[in-house]
């Protein structure tokens, strides 16, 4: 009776995406977890890199031309049609929900990541992102640009403000004494990823093109499958002080 009532008045063990269980040991090497930082901001930096598909999709229907919507077609005609080519203005609206969800669930949701810890970040950022693509391609598809909007824009938004914050966090608690190097390592990352990113993806394009389709769709499915490996496997080397 005594071994039951100390079994069930135990806490319960903290889950393996909690914080609790990130605590670096004792030893532990700091340089350990830029890389892991890296790892998601040279993922979520594809934002900047996004125009690589613009010239692609503008021409999603007519392949080797754009097929124009009729002249009197309105924005929200236009966002629903899907026998018509979107136009590169339409497309850019991506950056606008990048950047606005980017800052918005960092305003949001820091605090919570503050609790949860990054590792938790990690993970639903990588949902959100790779998710995100994964709606994009099925709205290039049946060619809907609102699901681009709300996949890639609007998710993948959200997994860019919470990709962006955890490391950011992390490096600075782990470098307290060289807080500008931190957020430059985690900067450097961000602004490095459509570096990297947009000439694998315009590779990918042309390996995925037919005389049916621009390769956009398998493109944003691969990056999607490529992003979440790396993603995960930085949201599971993340570490935080045991002080912090």
């Amino acid at each position: 009776m005594t071994t039951s009532t100390a079994v069930l008045a135990s806490p319960p063990s903290p889950d393996f995406l909690s914080r609790e269980r990130i605590v670096a040991k004792p030893g532990f090497n700091r340089w350990l977890v830029p890389p892991a930082a890296l790892a998601i901001h040279l993922c979520i930096g594809m934002a900047y890199g996004f125009s690589v598909f613009w010239l692609p999709l503008s021409k999603a229907i007519g392949i080797t031309s754009s097929v124009a919507c009729p002249a009197d077609m309105g924005f929200f005609a236009q966002a629903f049609a899907a026998d018509c080519d979107w136009k590169i203005s339409l497309l850019g609206w991506m950056y606008t929900l990048f950047f606005v969800f980017l800052g918005s669930s960092a305003a949001i949701w820091g605090g919570w990541l503050e609790k949860a810890g990054p590792r938790k970040a990690g993970v639903v950022s990588a949902l959100c992102w790779c998710g995100g693509l994964v709606i994009s391609a099925f709205g290039v598809y049946i060619h809907q640009i609102w699901l681009l909007w709300l996949g890639s824009g609007i998710i993948g938004g959200i997994g860019l403000g919470l990709g962006y914050i955890s490391p950011v966090s992390t490096l600075i608690k782990w470098f307290p004494d060289r807080r500008g190097m931190a957020t430059g390592m985690a900067i450097m990352g961000f602004g490095g990823g459509a570096m990297i990113g947009a000439p694998l993806a315009d590779k990918l394009m042309k390996f995925y093109a037919t005389p049916t389709s621009v390769g956009v769709a398998e493109t944003f499915l691969t990056l999607a499958a490529i992003y979440f490996v790396f993603m995960m496997a930085g949201a599971m080397g993340y570490r935080v002080p045991a002080d912090s």
